[in-house]
């Protein structure tokens, strides 16, 4: 028997390649799970992550939600003493003959030039309205701008 008997360079052919085909399919099979192994960590360090945003997203909507009723009520309160006269709201007019009230120019110290006109109930409950509802959407802007801050940061 020779080694160069074609049988036998066939046989060790054939077992070469069998030893790097195994070896190359074990290899595979082994990075195979070592992928589904980090990819089941990333997955768990996801959902932690997830359930902490949801966490922060929470505390922060019960937060709004307590300074939106904490306005609402002083939001209320304005309004009532408006409708029952007990605070009255003006707003600065510009007289079209002002007289002046001295022969000076220069005004006293308990002097008061600026004219002003009284803002009928009406007209003061709608501006109450109007400046309410801003001060609304900037406490709930200001909410969203802090929680996405807090979750940008948790990533």
């Amino acid at each position: 028997m020779s080694l160069f008997n074609p049988y036998i360079l066939l046989g060790i052919v054939l077992t070469v390649l069998s030893a790097f085909g195994g070896g190359y399919w074990k290899g595979s099979n082994d990075k195979e799970a070592q992928q589904q192994i980090e990819i089941a960590a990333a997955n768990d360090k996801a959902r932690q992550t997830e359930q902490n945003m949801g966490v922060v997203a929470q505390t922060y909507a019960q937060t709004l939600r307590k300074t939106q009723d904490v306005a609402k009520a002083k939001e209320i309160q304005l309004r009532t003493a408006v409708a029952i006269g007990e605070r009255r709201l003006f707003i600065p007019v510009q007289a079209k003959c002002p007289v002046p009230t001295s022969n000076n120019s220069t005004p006293t110290a308990g002097d008061s030039t600026e004219t002003r006109a009284e803002l009928n109930r009406k007209v003061a409950d709608d501006l109450i309205a109007i400046a309410a509802e801003g001060d609304a959407a900037i406490r709930k802007l200001n909410a969203c701008i802090d929680t996405y801050e807090k979750m940008r940061s948790m990533k």
